[in-house]
């Protein structure tokens, strides 16, 4: 077995900050006043911003950033990770790639969690105790492949061929450093481009699955290949 690690990455995110477009709208002004922020410094959400983003490009695809909150937890909290097997990204619908220390402790609160991407946004760095935990940069899926040079890409989706746990274990673990793709957005499609960069698509089910579910299958599928 040549498995060497596994190198996770949410795409096409539902992770932004509030456009410009959006600004202006009641319901942004009031979340901003509510949390003591301008707009732009806002987190696009549609639990709070819904009616503001009735007009943007892909809206249902938009303002979820607590799909990867629960997908960031699901991975990072994993006994993949805590042995050490495990690279995780996150890459945004608006090409921001962000790079997550294994051994950060994402808030488990929603809203903290919120706060700490804001500051990130800011800052582009968040450290403790002078280790880099967090880290946002400008790019696209393609340029962190381009980096990281995986030798397998596979993208989760349903239009995928079926594979049991079992299978997709045994594809993944033939691999050194296998890159897996999970779509962290609402509802609808990959875009071309991102389908692109695959060579395999899968699926582990006939229907769309939430992304968490998804990558609690592809960790487990792991560890079971693995004995962890």
């Amino acid at each position: 077995m040549d498995f060497v690690k596994l190198i996770l990455v949410f795409v096409e995110t539902a992770l932004e900050l509030v456009p410009k477009e959006c600004w202006n709208h009641r319901a942004v002004i009031s979340d901003a006043r509510r949390r003591n922020k301008r707009p732009d410094q806002l987190l696009l959400d549609r639990s709070y911003h819904h009616a503001a983003m009735k007009n943007l490009v892909d809206a249902h695809k938009r303002g979820r950033p607590d799909i990867v909150h629960f997908c960031l937890l699901t991975s990072l909290g994993s006994v993949l990770s805590k042995m050490g097997l495990l690279e995780v990204y996150v890459h945004t619908r608006d090409d921001k790639l962000i790079w997550v220390n294994p051994e950060t402790r994402l808030p488990r609160v929603y809203e903290r969690f919120k706060g700490l991407i804001e500051a990130l946004y800011e800052q582009c760095i968040i450290e403790s105790n002078g280790k880099k935990l967090l880290e946002l940069k400008d790019g696209t899926l393609t340029d962190l492949l381009s980096t990281l040079r995986p030798d397998k890409v596979v993208l989760m989706s349903e239009k995928g061929n079926r594979l049991t746990m079992k299978e997709l274990g045994m594809l993944l673990t033939s691999y050194k450093r296998p890159a897996v793709l999970v779509g962290a957005f609402p509802r609808g499609e990959f875009e071309e481009r991102t389908v692109k960069v695959a060579n395999a698509i899968v699926r582990i089910y006939d229907e769309s699955l939430e992304a968490w579910t998804v990558t609690s299958y592809v960790i487990c599928s792991l560890e079971h290949m693995l004995g962890c």
